[in-house]
């Protein structure tokens, strides 16, 4: 995966609370492959009407979103079942971030895996990041420091310290385990001279 360390881009708000990851990828879609990729499908059914046409006044669809990497939503963005095409839809869509004041367990860690950064904001400081992007739509979300700047304001986010080095490092779960490679083995040293019948019994099996 990509590390995230700064970004700085356009963002897109949109204003809806419990956003689940039946709208962010109808499960109709999810027979698709991903290999054609997931972001056209990413919200359709807010995104465009019974026939087809885009929605003009769905903020995704506005000219302003156009190459936007940052999206801003207000609470329990995420929730609902575990599909993990929800996040593939917002990563091929070209989102690296989204901002809100919480998201579903288990979306924002299916996120961090697939180098979405989920940040978890105050629901004051949701409201009013959405508020200042209606005047300006360029952002930067400081993953190191925990800090998001939009014109000449500073708000702080809190994301896992673990999924925060797995982010910085571009790292997936089997990345953060291989990184622990000297303490496993200095843990396997101790623990055979603690136990030693434990390896006389796997070399007997």
């Amino acid at each position: 995966m990509k590390p995230f360390d700064i970004l700085t881009s356009t963002a897109c708000a949109l204003p809806l609370a419990s956003i689940d990851t039946d709208q962010l990828i109808p499960a109709r879609f999810m027979k698709r492959s991903r290999a054609d990729g997931y972001g056209q499908y990413l919200l359709h059914d807010l995104r465009f009407d019974e026939t087809g046409k885009a929605r003009t006044d769905f903020p995704l669809n506005a000219p302003s979103a156009e190459g936007a990497e940052v999206l801003v939503a207000r609470r329990n963005f995420g929730a609902g079942s575990s599909r993990e095409a929800a996040v593939y839809a917002l990563a091929d869509f070209g989102f690296r971030c989204v901002i809100a004041p919480s998201f579903g367990d288990i979306f924002a860690s299916n996120a961090v895996n697939n180098g979405l950064l989920p940040a978890r904001v105050s629901e004051a400081d949701a409201e009013e990041i959405l508020a200042l992007l209606q005047t300006g739509t360029t952002i930067t979300v400081d993953l190191k420091d925990g800090l998001i700047r939009l014109g000449n304001q500073t708000f702080t986010f809190s994301i896992d310290p673990i999924w925060r080095t797995k982010l910085i490092n571009g790292w997936d779960d089997l990345d953060l385990t291989a990184s622990r490679a000297g303490d496993i083995a200095t843990f396997e040293k101790r623990d055979a001279a603690d136990r030693p019948w434990i390896e006389l019994g796997s070399r007997r099996a």
